[in-house]
């Protein structure tokens, strides 16, 4: 179920012009900050007095105590070893909205599905040692339905076996308080981006909103080529897009996105290859992006009606091989001019 995230950032196919005026306060300037957190990179630029990447780093090293599945002080790690932990608020945030998603996705999008991903191996690079049996007996312990949070909030296991990784969803979560890091010191202007999660607000350096570069599919592994699909601008939303680009695998002629479907266990044989979603918070944007990569063109769009102010642009791949994009109503209003 889970993708690989390829919004594209500060990367060589980022473009940082714009499109609209904004105000910038006199004594403040661009402070830009970056680095690698959470096994990928960060860059995270801002209008304001003073540097605040301490700041940052704190919000992020209190993130990771919650969220960081590899970390062994981390709540999640405590919960998946069924260590008695009183998740945070942090944990509790995260874990609703991923509920919330996987029902609105049907069970498209889940954050127990790790141990079949595991299985498949980066890139399916496991897929000839994989049988139905070992699928039938991992499945026994994915479902988002195996675990709760009860009404004294602690969590409880269907199966001990249960494991959870939110990264289909958390990155996205940790651009958000980045971002409420800001607002609260009233910064006006700033673009938190973090694993190609994007939260941007106001205007940039050159007082016009942030455009940001959707990488088209190509078929290089390597990922070192890149060719732009289309320029997005964005003010006041987030971003998140799903899809592996440049490591798409072939099946009867066909092309299809790395993606495994957590209710079958096996490869999604759907037909988009890069989903982008826009929404008011980066973590709704985040799941959302990666729960239609497993969803389809046709599911995708009868989901994404049912939740507002959520847009979405798909690269898909038609009947004939051919590559197509689809985009919700309203969509018009992010393109670049």
């Amino acid at each position: 179920m889970k993708s690989i995230k390829i919004t594209v950032l500060f990367f060589l196919s980022v473009l940082l012009v714009s499109c609209s005026s904004g105000k910038k306060k006199e004594n403040y300037v661009y402070h830009q900050d970056s680095g690698e957190i959470f096994h990928t990179s960060y860059h995270i630029k801002y209008a304001y007095d003073r540097s605040l990447k301490s700041e940052i780093l704190a919000e992020l090293e209190r993130f990771e105590l919650s969220l960081n599945p590899f970390r062994d002080n981390s709540i999640i790690t405590k919960i998946n070893n069924n260590t008695p932990v009183k998740p945070d608020s942090m944990f509790m945030e995260v874990f609703n909205k991923a509920m919330e998603v996987s029902r609105m996705s049907e069970g498209k999008f889940d954050i127990t599905a790790s141990p079949l991903i595991n299985a498949w191996g980066f890139g399916f690079k496991n897929m000839d040692s994989i049988t139905p049996e070992i699928i039938d007996s991992l499945k026994e312990f994915v479902g988002y339905d195996k675990i709760m949070i009860d009404s004294e909030g602690n969590v409880t296991k269907t199966d001990s076996r249960v494991q959870l990784n939110t990264s289909a969803i958390s990155k996205g979560y940790s651009c958000d308080l980045v971002a409420r890091l800001f607002d609260k010191l009233k910064i006006e202007n700033y673009m938190v981006e973090i694993g190609g999660e994007v939260v941007a607000k106001g205007v940039n350096d050159k007082g016009v909103c942030w455009r940001i570069g959707v990488d088209k599919p190509i078929d290089d592994s390597t990922g070192l080529q890149h060719e732009l699909q289309t320029i997005l601008s964005l003010c006041d939303k987030s971003l998140a897009t799903s899809g592996n680009y440049r490591n798409y695998y072939l099946k009867d002629g066909k092309k299809y996105a790395h993606t495994i479907d957590p209710q079958t266990g096996y490869p999604s044989e759907q037909d988009i290859l890069g989903a982008t979603v826009i929404a008011d918070d980066c973590m709704t944007a985040d799941a959302y992006a990666t729960a239609f990569m497993a969803s389809g063109l046709e599911k995708s769009k009868e989901i994404a009606r049912k939740i507002p102010g959520l847009h979405y642009y798909f690269i898909y791949v038609k009947p004939d091989s051919t590559l197509d994009v689809a985009y919700s109503e309203g969509f018009e209003q992010f393109f670049a001019e």
